[in-house]
């Protein structure tokens, strides 16, 4: 059962407030953040070339996709820089995502999240009468397969907007499609396989708004967890930092280079890899001076799709399963119907000792 959110906008519940936040976005529990220290290589996130990813299409350079293969293993995170997509399309896309919060309420409700659903304009769904909120809003919603598009979001944004995000999609889902396949060899899943699970799969996006907030040490703008996704392309919108990521028990703030995209490995990348590759737990913090905002693509295998560990990795006895397999849409469903806590989702999907 999914109860109702207390606030509808806490955009607008932060320009009202002096001191005191209210009680149920108060998560004074909070694991405390490492202090960044950029000469430890603890603290520096991964950074990956574009180049250098070409090199590997051009020559199968065997160095560098080990190096990419440990990254994923080691960190699940990664900044890629000269990415190729077209740097005016990346800044019209910055400002219409902040020219989307920065609408009339009354606008962004015409988009407002139902009970029951997790598609649209709001707070996280809140699962449980107990639940804290995050200090956030976003917007959620699916963006292909074209036809399980909701016909009251994307078709009906303002025409700049929905031009720009269309743009925007389509070549991320290039960029994303050459990540699959390296990141699937890199671990020896064969590559045709990946290409069936993954091309014209489950795609969504998510615009998030972090306001600034009076307490901040108090609250969360986004609750620790690992995506379920295949990957995450992270836009950061502003230049408001506020990432942190997961590392040996700690959390290390995410320091954003110019103009890259932030890759996350998710738990499906986690689950057909066999264990490999690590689903990077990540949470968003929020300052007292100003917003935060971000802009996270989605990508996953096709609705029909199994989720589970590759089959090409399966082909001898020394390597048995350790993840269920799941159809996508169920996989989905499971997902939703729980709220974000860590990566537990993930522990759902690991096989025990006696399952088959």
């Amino acid at each position: 059962m999914v109860f109702s959110q207390r606030h509808e906008n806490v955009q607008e519940l932060a320009k009202e407030l002096k001191l005191e936040v209210p009680h149920c976005y108060i998560q004074d529990h909070r694991e405390p953040t490492v202090v960044s220290n950029s000469s430890s290589p603890l603290f520096s996130i991964p950074l990956v070339d574009m180049n250098d990813i070409n090199k590997i299409l051009e020559s199968n350079d065997k160095d560098q996709l080990k190096n990419l293969c440990t990254i994923c293993q080691e960190w699940g995170i990664f900044q890629l820089v000269n990415h190729g997509v077209d740097k005016m399309l990346v800044k019209k896309m910055k400002e219409e995502v902040v020219n989307f919060f920065n609408m009339p309420v009354e606008q962004k409700l015409k988009y407002k999240l139902v009970p029951g659903d997790y598609q649209g304009y709001g707070q996280t769904p809140v699962h449980s009468q107990h639940q804290k909120i995050d200090w956030a809003d976003r917007f959620y919603m699916i963006t292909n397969p074209v036809h399980r598009r909701k016909s009251n979001l994307l078709p009906e944004f303002p025409t700049t907007l929905r031009d720009t995000m269309e743009n925007y999609l389509q070549e991320l889902q290039k960029l994303a499609m050459i990540l699959f396949g390296l990141i699937g060899q890199a671990v020896d899943i064969d590559n045709q396989e990946m290409m069936d699970v993954f091309d014209d799969g489950m795609q969504s996006i998510r615009m998030t708004y972090y306001p600034p907030c009076p307490q901040p040490e108090r609250v969360i703008g986004l609750t620790p967890h690992s995506d379920a996704a295949g990957i995450t392309i992270l836009l950061q919108v502003n230049e408001v930092e506020g990432l942190q990521v997961k590392k040996h028990g700690v959390w290390i703030p995410v320091n954003f280079h110019p103009d890259a995209f932030v890759i996350n490995v998710g738990d499906i990348l986690e689950i057909m890899s066999n264990g490999v590759y690590n689903s990077i737990e990540h949470r968003a913090t929020v300052n007292s001076e100003k917003e935060r905002i971000s802009l996270a693509m989605f990508f996953n295998p096709k609705l029909e799709a199994d989720v589970g560990p590759a089959k090409s990795l399966l082909t001898n006895t020394g390597n048995p399963p350790l993840y269920k397999t799941l159809v996508m849409e169920q996989y989905l469903k499971d997902f939703f119907s729980r709220k974000l806590n860590g990566k537990a989702f993930l522990e759902k999907m690991k096989i025990k000792n006696g399952e088959t």
